[in-house]
């Protein structure tokens, strides 16, 4: 009989919902625009008696809408759960914040103590994030254990703005003797870069408490990474690792393999898409084989990871009992390379926890290092592109502002501005180079730190994009103001004539940088000017022919310069015959 009547309460309870003290309106799809939309449901949250959760994902809220909610919002001071993704479909990004700093200054009001805030799939970007940046830094936030903000396109900007107040609420919190404990970070494609992941990662070793990171798809790379990874070590508690789609490389992925002998809790590591290569992941492999006891899963597909690489990686698993899954899928390693490794695996009786290698991408050839994927060059040449406008427009607009203003004030009108060479080297223009005068080459050559090939490279095609074949005058201050500058740099006892070259082929676009270095648009005077400098006494012959075999490949870096490319080729060609 006992047994019936906990039966019948059991029933009774799940029936009438009073243990989930949530309110959801999940996936109803409703246009809440004014409080007349809305008056239901407030009603429900002010007669719902120690509210703890609202879920208010799938419909679109806007500003009078989210104020209605948030009055009856004031007096739920065991409120712990805001379950509000996706609830800003269809409204201006300009409302976001005014509907979010009402929602979080009810919150506030209220004296509650948050535990989950979820506002992925919300796109609000920077101005969204400091519409929740009083209440990330308040009392409210002391005890958050969750934050999801997965799709917000948040930027550069927001993100800094989230780890700051993220900074800040931990030290207040700490003040009072109750740290902030941050357990889940969830900020997927939010294109977050370095400076944003990096603002983060001081954040995230300052907490210390996270279980959880979720950061795939925000264009971070090794500067990026490394930064996380460093943090990454002062979270000893870190379950699950997702870095899934950014660009490691063997730098960042080393940095990383640092960090996961320090996370003995370690059970799920995404490092999928993430580029990081044979060296990396050899790095990897020993972390996973010096530790990691109860590791569930390792990503480490579409790395560029090689046969011995990948071999490396499954030695390292060998043993692991709690391991259910290994994707190695879309690497290198070739058909052969594929047999070996699911052979290694069949024998350690793990060949079941090998993911599909169905998409490996067929052993390397010799020269694939030095090839751009035509994805990422079509990318870079978008931003060159804008950032060249960019360039352009600033010059312009500093320029009318100087003739309006400063010159005009400060000097008679008949006075010309006095050459400046770090003006002509930001905003390169042939007038600007001719300004500069018969001293010009001088001017350049002590401007440019040559001790350092990567600066003089950038200066080089600064120099050489104004080149004109049709004017004399610019095009003999173009390859004077060259020749002087690399006659300097390459009788300099220290300069390194091969790391000039190969800095000249990354910003030129025809060899992949570990640094992701964006390659300058290429204009012909790029080419005019290199086939000069490769006929003169002071530039090594040895490297005629490295820069010959790039200029030999097919490349759409080069597809506007066509002419200028076959000529480049025949001086080549002639050169290395001559030598």
């Amino acid at each position: 009989m006992a047994a019936d009547s906990v039966a019948q309460l059991t029933d009774s309870l799940a029936k009438t919902g009073v243990v989930e003290v949530e309110l959801s309106y999940k996936g109803q799809g409703r246009k809440l625009d004014d409080a007349k939309s809305v008056s239901d449901m407030v009603k429900e949250i002010q007669e719902f008696d120690d509210l703890q959760a609202l879920r208010l994902e799938g419909n679109t809220v806007g500003v009078v809408a989210a104020k209605a909610i948030a009055k009856a919002l004031e007096t739920k001071s065991m409120f712990k759960r805001c379950y509000w993704s996706d609830m800003f479909t269809g409204r201006l990004r300009s409302e976001i914040p005014a509907a979010l700093n009402s929602l979080g200054d009810a919150v506030m009001l209220a004296g509650a103590r948050l535990t989950v805030l979820d506002l992925s799939d919300n796109a609000f970007g920077p101005d969204g994030v400091k519409g929740i940046e009083r209440l990330l830094k308040s009392t409210a936030c002391y005890t958050l254990q969750e934050l999801r903000l997965n799709n917000c396109g948040m930027g550069i900007g927001g993100g800094k703005i989230l780890a700051a107040s993220l900074i800040q609420c931990h030290k207040k919190s700490s003040a009072e003797g109750a740290p902030l404990g941050l357990k889940v970070f969830v900020a997927g494609r939010n294109r977050l870069e370095n400076d944003a992941a990096t603002a983060l990662a001081q954040a995230f070793q300052l907490m210390g408490s996270l279980e959880e990171v979720h950061m795939p798809q925000n264009g971070i790379n090794h500067p990026g990474v490394t930064a996380l990874a460093k943090a990454m070590q002062h979270n000893s508690a870190l379950r699950i690792l997702n870095l899934n789609d950014n660009t490691f490389t063997e730098k960042g992925a080393i940095a990383m393999a640092q960090a996961l002998k320090h996370l003995r809790n370690i059970q799920v590591i995404n490092f999928g898409d993430c580029l990081v290569r044979p060296a990396g992941a050899i790095a990897i492999a020993e972390a996973v084989s010096e530790g990691l006891p109860i590791l569930r899963e390792l990503n480490l597909s579409f790395g560029e990871i090689t046969e011995d690489a990948a071999m490396a990686v499954a030695r390292a698993v060998k043993g692991r009992d709690k391991l259910e899954k290994l994707d190695l899928n879309g690497n290198s390693l070739g058909e052969d390379g594929c047999k070996t490794l699911k052979d290694a695996m069949e024998a350690m009786k793990m060949g079941q926890l090998l993911g599909s290698l169905s998409d490996d991408e067929g052993e390397p050839e010799d020269d694939d290092d030095d090839v751009d994927d035509e994805d990422d060059e079509e990318e870079d040449d978008d931003v060159d592109e804008e950032e060249i406008e960019e360039e352009e427009e600033e010059e312009e607009e500093e320029e009318e502002e100087e003739e309006s203003t400063g010159i005009k004030v400060s000097t008679p009108s008949s006075v010309s501005r006095p050459p400046d060479v770090s003006s002509f080297l930001s905003f390169p223009s042939p007038d600007k180079l001719l300004k500069l005068g018969a001293k010009r080459a001088m001017l350049i050559e002590q401007q440019v730190d040559v001790s350092d090939p990567t600066k003089t490279a950038e200066a080089f095609l600064k120099i050489a994009s104004v080149y004109k074949e049709e004017n004399n005058d610019v095009k003999n201050a173009v390859l004077d103001s060259i020749d002087a500058l690399l006659k300097k740099a390459f009788s300099t006892p220290s300069f390194q004539g091969y790391n000039f070259v190969s800095s000249l082929l990354v910003l030129l676009g025809l060899l992949k940088s570990e640094d992701k270095v964006k390659p300058v648009l290429v204009v012909p005077g790029h080419l005019n000017a290199l086939e000069h400098v490769v006929r003169q006494d002071y530039f090594p012959k040895e490297n005629v022919a490295v820069l010959q075999a790039f200029l030999s490949r097919n490349n759409k870096a080069l597809d506007s310069c066509g002419n200028a490319r076959n000529s480049l080729q025949s001086t080549l060609q002639r050169v290395r015959c001559e030598g």
